[in-house]
């Protein structure tokens, strides 16, 4: 019988669901019924941003779920994220109390900080001129107090490498409970696991199939030979063992679709188990990082001089 993991906990205690729907690039107008869809076949796990400029359609949706009955908030796990806009400590309170009230919300599961990454209040887009020095520790400590005041009941980080977890680690009054980085057979991240691991930290992994259909990425994660062997031999899509290879490897997944039938593939992975024999196999895929977030990096502004600075290395 196949373990199912359905849920990891926190260091907060709390149990974040191990799949959850991801809403990046969900245009207006589609996401709304991508999250009622979700819910409705059994996702309790919705991953939202204020930068996604989708929060109030989800927060119309979510209202009307929870008024129906169909779910109750505290079966619900909401994460949103603090653009890099607001890392002020004043715009860090400001920044949730919009997207708690874009949401219809009184509380966030979980609030992360997206990216060690800083830009002028008020910038729009990723234009290298708005790029800031980021001052992590700062931000940090106001992301404590919204976790103090009970609107974020865990924080995290996203996007931050090893050794950004680990200088955080060293300054804060309250570890994060959550990183979340993009994960998944072609970009494994064991360092980070190992460290997190360590540490009592979950990851949560985004992009877990590896952002098809977004434009940018030009490897294929899903048509990756070991994938598709395992996927044949199990009788799954690629996508779902995929998936399954990340909850197998002890984090969160944040599979992201508009597509009903696709989204509930997608929670199709609970009752079945990738046996060891080719779960072994995906340690010798080779790996690369397809999100690179070339927009942060620049010679004379921002912190970043090179794509090593921002990810340490970990390229």
């Amino acid at each position: 019988m196949a373990r199912e993991i359905r849920y990891f906990e926190l260091n907060t205690v709390a149990k974040i669901p191990s799949v959850g729907l991801g809403t990046w690039q969900a245009a207006p107008g589609v996401v709304g019924n991508a999250v009622a869809a979700a819910v409705k076949l059994g996702y309790r796990h919705i991953d939202c941003a204020q930068v996604y400029g989708n929060e109030k359609e989800i927060g119309s949706v979510l209202k009307k779920l929870l008024e129906d009955g169909v779910v109750k908030r505290e079966d619900l796990w909401i994460t949103s994220k603090l653009w890099n806009t607001n890392h002020e400590p004043e715009d860090v309170h400001e920044a949730i109390n919009s997207t708690l009230q874009d949401l219809q919300l009184n509380y966030l599961d979980l609030y992360l900080m997206h990216w060690p990454v800083s830009m002028k209040k008020g910038a729009v887009g990723f234009e290298h001129k708005d790029l800031t020095q980021p001052d992590i520790p700062r931000t940090w400590r106001a992301m404590e107090a919204l976790y103090d005041s009970g609107k974020a009941r865990a924080i995290g980080v996203s996007n931050f490498s090893s050794k950004k977890v680990g200088n955080l680690l060293q300054v804060a009054r309250i570890p994060p409970a959550v990183v979340q980085v993009e994960c998944h057979p072609v970009w494994q991240q064991p360092k980070l696991h190992a460290l997190c691991k360590s540490k009592g930290i979950h990851l949560t992994g985004y992009s877990p199939l590896g952002s098809p259909g977004t434009g940018t990425v030009k490897t294929e994660v899903l048509k990756n030979p070991v994938l598709v062997m395992a996927a044949e031999k199990l009788g799954k899509s690629p996508a779902q063992v995929a998936l399954r290879w990340g909850l197998q490897m002890g984090h969160s997944v944040l599979p992201k679709s508009t597509n009903e039938a696709r989204i509930a593939e997608n929670f199709d992975v609970f009752d079945w188990s990738i046996p060891e024999e080719l779960f072994v196999k995906f340690s010798e895929i080779e790996q690369e990082r397809l999100i690179k977030a070339t927009v942060f990096v620049h010679e004379t502004l921002g912190a970043y001089r090179t794509i090593e600075e921002l990810w340490d290395g970990e390229v």
